[in-house]
């Protein structure tokens, strides 16, 4: 018999219709009773709260992060993580920095509040459960489970509004999926040595800056000023950005600002080939190039770097990166 623990959060799948509007107000052995039944399984359940995943700070984010792991410490085979969507890459993703168990913890949610007329959360919530507990699922890190399909933490990124489709990993693909009450392996992609952060501790503030037409650094030294102590650059295609960005990027690195680079475009890698204003000139302005990681878990990453290596965060960029 496989123990899996349910850790419920909030979200969509724990939303009800409320004269205000939607709320997550469904606690988690509830939303387990809406799985069904689960053969040969036993699963636990416990709330860390019940919100919208769009209301998390960094703090709640670390937090969550914690306790699942606390959950896991209790000799379970798995644990599942119910939340909201839209920040549940984020929170995948953190959770795979920090990872340095061969059991899985699966982040779930849905689209679809709990009491819409055909709620996508049970279906879900099922089947991470039975991921949570398969064999298959182990030495894969931090998991996201989502329309039968299950994605490694490192590059899933939410894709759909309001879909039942929510998520995808452009150019990667998932690494499992389900069929009927089978978890299927699709893929075993190599996972880096796990980070050696404290989850209690504060974050640095990094920031993300979009690129735009007719861009330039404003809005990268305000967040400076603001008590940046790194930037995300959203770029333009394979990682180019304006002239004026360019010229920012070269002066905040050099006052010890460091500057990573995203793409606002959904799949496919960054990489410094353009002169005038593109990512060759960011690479020679000392941006480091964060191939297909999003913005957002990018941002995740080069706070860790920070706060691992206060004077070389592009030290632990490469490593984290080059696999």
């Amino acid at each position: 018999m496989r123990h899996v623990h349910l850790l419920g959060t909030g979200g969509t799948i724990a939303s009800r219709q409320g004269p205000d509007g939607l709320a997550a107000v469904t606690p988690a052995a509830e939303l387990l009773a809406a799985a069904g039944p689960l053969p040969r399984l036993t699963v636990t359940t416990s709330d860390l709260g019940t919100v919208g995943s769009f209301a998390f700070t960094t703090s709640d984010l670390r937090g969550l992060v914690a306790e699942a792991r606390r959950c896991l410490a209790q000799g379970v085979d798995g644990v599942v993580v119910t939340q909201g969507t839209d920040t549940m890459e984020e929170s995948a993703y953190l959770a795979d920095l920090v990872h340095d168990d061969p059991r899985p913890i699966v982040f779930t949610g849905a689209q679809r509040p709990f009491d819409a007329a055909a709620p996508d959360g049970p279906a879900n919530l099922a089947d991470a459960l039975l991921v949570a507990a398969s064999p298959a699922a182990r030495e894969l890190g931090a998991l996201l489970c989502f329309d039968g399909l299950v994605f490694a933490a490192h590059g899933v990124r939410k894709v759909e509004t309001l879909r039942s489709g929510a998520f995808a990993a452009p150019g990667r693909g998932p690494v499992l999926r389900l069929a009927a009450a089978s978890v299927l392996p699709l893929a075993r992609p190599v996972r880096p040595a796990a980070l050696p952060l404290d989850l209690a501790a504060d974050l640095p503030r990094v920031d993300v800056v979009a690129c735009y037409v007719g861009g330039d650094g404003a809005l990268m030294y305000a967040a400076v000023a603001a008590g940046a102590a790194g930037l995300v650059l959203q770029a333009f295609g394979a990682g180019n950005v304006t002239p004026a960005v360019v010229a920012a990027t070269g002066d905040l690195v050099a006052r010890g600002i460091p500057v990573l680079v995203c793409s606002r475009v959904p799949s496919g890698p960054v990489v410094p080939l353009y002169t005038g204003g593109g990512g060759a000139d960011l690479a020679r302005a000392g941006a480091v190039f964060a191939h297909d990681l999003s913005p957002w878990q990018g941002r995740l990453l080069l706070a860790a770097a920070l706060v691992l290596a206060p004077d070389a965060p592009q030290r632990v960029l490469a490593d984290r990166l080059a696999v």
